[in-house]
């Protein structure tokens, strides 16, 4: 399923670094995913299908509010990590553009860090195939404060590997295929303030779990590594800590289907 055309060239690098990715991402914060579940109407009784699940960060998040949840996931290596965390969640191989759920089957749909990858409009007409009338769709994204020095020099570490090719949340090019298509109202947005609290492990793990560093070859991997650990011993914001915090802005984003 990485293989498939409906998985973008760069995002079938997840398959490789599932354990970082689940070792280095930062929670979502619950008063978010709270407020998520409040507008979508999520709770007991109601069916959520999670789009690009990963190692089920967020599916874990999700739990408590008592909605049965179906988590759809392309890259085999993400579900090997999400089975061994949630043993107990019903996960499929699949994809946004093509659903494995029937039609009507969701009284919401939500993604987590992932909707940017997907491609328009084929994934929209596919949440819409599978929501019921006027059922809601999620969004959330974890993002870096980049306004924080040490921050930003974290980012600045990275984006020497970016070239270009890897759609950016920040870019807000996602937004875009809202305003064309027929069957979602304009997405409305609210903002959360969230912290991610770990080691110098932690946080080479969230570097090395970056789509465009996955998909590089080992010696620069561990070029990559070095420098993190680098950062973190010599800017006067980190050094000296055996335990830091990073900060983020977490951006929840919903609409309904008409």
């Amino acid at each position: 399923m990485v293989g498939s055309p409906d998985v973008h060239p760069l995002a079938r690098a997840f398959d490789s670094v599932g354990p970082e990715y689940e070792r280095g991402r930062p929670d979502y914060p619950p008063e978010a995913v709270r407020f998520l579940a409040e507008v979508l109407d999520l709770g007991p009784g109601r069916s959520v299908v999670e789009l690009g699940s990963g190692t089920g960060k967020f599916t874990r998040a999700l739990r408590p509010v008592g909605a049965r949840l179906v988590a759809i996931e392309p890259s085999e290596g993400m579900r090997a990590v999400f089975r061994a965390q949630l043993p107990d969640v019903d996960v499929r191989p699949g994809s946004a553009e093509a659903i494995p759920v029937a039609d009507g089957s969701a009284d919401a749909v939500v993604v987590a860090q992932a909707f940017h990858w997907f491609r328009q409009p084929d994934s929209l007409d596919e949440i819409a195939r599978v929501l019921r009338p006027d059922g809601g769709l999620g969004l959330i994204w974890n993002r870096r404060d980049a306004t924080v020095p040490w921050v930003a020099a974290f980012g600045a570490i990275l984006d020497t590997y970016d070239a270009g090719h890897v759609p950016r949340t920040h870019k807000g090019a996602w937004k875009t295929a809202f305003e064309v298509h027929p069957h979602f109202s304009p997405p409305e947005s609210k903002v959360f303030t969230w912290t991610h609290e770990g080691d110098a492990a932690t946080f080479v793990d969230r570097a090395l779990s970056v789509s465009f560093i996955a998909s590089q070859p080992p010696d620069v991997r561990a070029k990559v590594a070095d420098a993190v650990r680098s950062l973190l011993a010599e800017h006067p914001d980190t050094r000296g800590r055996d335990r830091v915090q990073m900060p983020y802005r977490t951006h929840v984003h919903w609409v309904r289907r008409h």
